[in-house]
């Protein structure tokens, strides 16, 4: 259950920023937070990370929601009842995946707003992704110099 939690914590935390965004930003408007180095800057970005393949919205809710079904699998799948790590980046991957997937359903494209200047902008929902996939990655990572059998 506390999976479940995580990811429902990430998808609120993800549309509310994004709310919040779309009332108190213009498109394309840029607000500094510190300037040259953090911005707020509200894109809607109908393409995957950068930008590419603009316009492919039935394509990525199609391959978004295969991503959701083998996380689900993979939580059912996978021996990671002790596993904190594995927990947590599952519950992250899919709380950020939902909370994109409803952008693309709703608008028909993803509502990117945080802006480092040196990055493509994005949102909190990717950022919960690549956390998630960065601890997967920690965690085979550990697991393979423990030497544990696969």
């Amino acid at each position: 259950m506390p999976v479940l939690l995580l990811a429902l914590i990430v998808f609120l935390s993800d549309q509310i920023s994004k709310l919040l965004v779309r009332q108190w930003l213009q498109p394309n408007q840029s607000v500094p937070v510190l300037n040259n180095i953090f911005h707020l800057t509200y894109i809607n970005n109908p393409g995957a990370a950068f930008g590419i393949f603009a316009y492919q919205t039935p394509l990525f809710i199609i391959l978004t929601l295969a991503v959701i079904g083998i996380i689900i699998i993979a939580y059912k799948q996978f021996p990671i009842h002790n596993r904190l790590n594995l927990k947590l980046a599952l519950a992250l991957q899919l709380g950020g995946a939902l909370g994109n997937l409803l952008d693309r359903i709703r608008f028909g494209y993803v509502v990117d707003f945080l802006d480092f200047r040196v990055w493509p902008v994005f949102n909190l929902a990717d950022v919960a992704i690549v956390l998630g996939v960065g601890l997967i990655i920690w965690e085979l990572w550990r697991k393979e110099e423990k030497g544990e059998a696969q």
